[in-house]
């Protein structure tokens, strides 16, 4: 597990590839809205387009706010409340 970005809006961990666990066949990611307070965890083909879609971003060098934009895209299918233990 690594913290691959982390700003005011967002944070992003990335989980390796296990091929043990069918969700973590392509690696997975938790992608976390602090504000909102709350996070989506993808894996499968869909942690797969994830990785190739950030790595066209970076291939841009954006802004921090244009990350930011880009994760807003996921805003409306996180439903998992950020539970602290």
């Amino acid at each position: 597990m690594n913290l691959i970005y982390n700003s005011e809006q967002y944070s992003v961990v990335e989980f390796g590839v296990d091929n043990g666990q069918e969700a973590l066949r392509f690696g997975g990611y938790e992608i976390m809205d602090k504000p909102g307070k709350r996070e989506i965890y993808i894996g499968g083909s869909w942690a797969e387009a994830f990785r190739k879609n950030v790595a066209d971003l970076i291939a841009s060098e954006p802004s921090i706010e244009e990350v930011d934009a880009f994760l807003g895209n996921y805003d409306a299918v996180m439903s998992q409340p950020v539970v602290f233990h």
